[in-house]
């Protein structure tokens, strides 16, 4: 049976700019500058963001005012492009699709697998709810029992999980302390070098 193949690609970081950054830089609000690449355990750091955003009175539409502004990393729509010719693609995010799918709309609608939030009567963030733990693993486990040879990249902790689980982990400009800790991931830092590292696991196009 010929091989196919299923390549998991993490969102912010990878594609597209840190959402919660730019919403600091925005607002000013320097503890919204967090990410997964300082704290390891979402739970934590999504309890501190909630808090903040409370604490400032942000709204929902106040954060996707500014992800409306974001675009996709220059050369990732051709990136993309060259991939879906090759393996099928699917975004593993940690994100929520109240904030992704204008991202999604600049990046051509690619699938993508992530959490939801609910809101108050006043329609700021009340809660976040994931759609299951350890998501990223989960999925990649799922391609692999459906006999698809997987692939996945990131540049943060909250990557680790897929990265371990599936055929090939890569790593896309993750911080340099990540990847000092974990070595056995190969470490791109733009598409033409992730392009080549792809090309010693995936088949030729389709």
């Amino acid at each position: 049976m010929k091989d196919l193949f299923v390549t998991c690609l993490d969102l912010e970081g990878v594609l597209v700019p840190e959402v919660w950054i730019n919403v600091a830089k925005k607002t000013g609000i320097e503890e919204l500058k967090l990410t997964t690449r300082d704290i390891t355990d979402y739970d934590k750091l999504m309890g501190i963001r909630l808090g903040v955003i409370e604490k400032h009175g942000l709204t929902l539409k106040d954060i996707q005012g500014v992800i409306a502004t974001l675009d996709p990393f220059e050369g990732a729509l051709e990136f993309l492009d060259w991939l879906k010719e090759r393996s099928q693609v699917v975004i593993l995010s940690d994100t929520f699709i109240e904030f992704a799918k204008p991202l999604m709309t600049k990046l051509g609608m690619p699938t993508i697998f992530c959490h939801s939030l609910s809101l108050d009567g006043q329609g700021k963030i009340a809660n976040y709810h994931l759609r299951i733990k350890d998501p990223k693993r989960k999925a990649v486990q799922a391609f692999k029992n459906l006999n698809f040879k997987t692939v996945a990249a990131g540049d943060s902790f909250n990557d680790l999980s897929m990265l371990e689980e599936a055929h090939q982990g890569i790593f896309f400009r993750p911080p340099a302390a990540i990847a000092a800790q974990y070595p056995q991931y190969p470490v791109v830092q733009d598409y033409n070098a992730f392009r080549q590292e792809l090309l010693k696991v995936l088949p030729e196009p389709y």
